[in-house]
């Protein structure tokens, strides 16, 4: 039997408000969406595998997200040049934001303490967050895999819409 998965603190409640840079200059507010679906992702660092195998996946998806009035942000503690560089390299279609005192993140819960080869520190839980034109998180992805997650998270927009 798997293990119980907690669900996120988040999950159908209020999004926590944010203002962020963005790669056009501007300064993004979460409540600039009001009536519109956004789907918020959290990823640890840009040009990294995992994370460019999910910025791309988005970048496929984000037409198909569009079209039922979804808009794709990607977060994490990088800085805007650094955001500038991986959006152009990829071409990527959507807005990233810089998030370099981690506040946003750790409003959201996912900045958290994290260990590779037995040393901690703290950094980004990939995570994503469904969230509904009234500012509710609707859906939380903990723990994100890259691979494929950006599909999924269109089905769940598009039965999100349908319903």
């Amino acid at each position: 039997m798997a293990p119980k998965v907690e669900p996120h603190p988040l999950e159908n409640k209020k999004a926590p408000v944010f203002t962020l840079e963005s790669i056009s200059g501007a300064m993004v507010k979460l409540s600039q969406f009001k009536g519109s679906i956004v789907i918020v992702y959290f990823y640890p660092k840009d040009n990294t595998p995992g994370c460019t195998m999910e910025a791309n996946d988005f970048r496929d998806v984000q037409p198909a997200l569009a079209a039922l009035d979804a808009t794709v942000l990607g977060i994490s503690p990088d800085s805007v040049d650094s955001h500038c560089k991986f959006a152009q390299k990829y071409h990527l279609n959507f807005q990233l934001l810089a998030d370099t005192d981690h506040g946003t993140a750790e409003k959201y819960g996912v900045w958290v303490e994290k260990s590779l080869y037995g040393k901690k520190y703290m950094g980004i839980e990939r995570t994503t967050f469904l969230i509904d034109g009234e500012g509710k998180v609707r859906r939380v992805w903990r723990k994100v895999k890259p691979e494929g997650h950006a599909r999924e998270v269109l089905e769940a927009v598009q039965a999100l819409v349908a319903s």
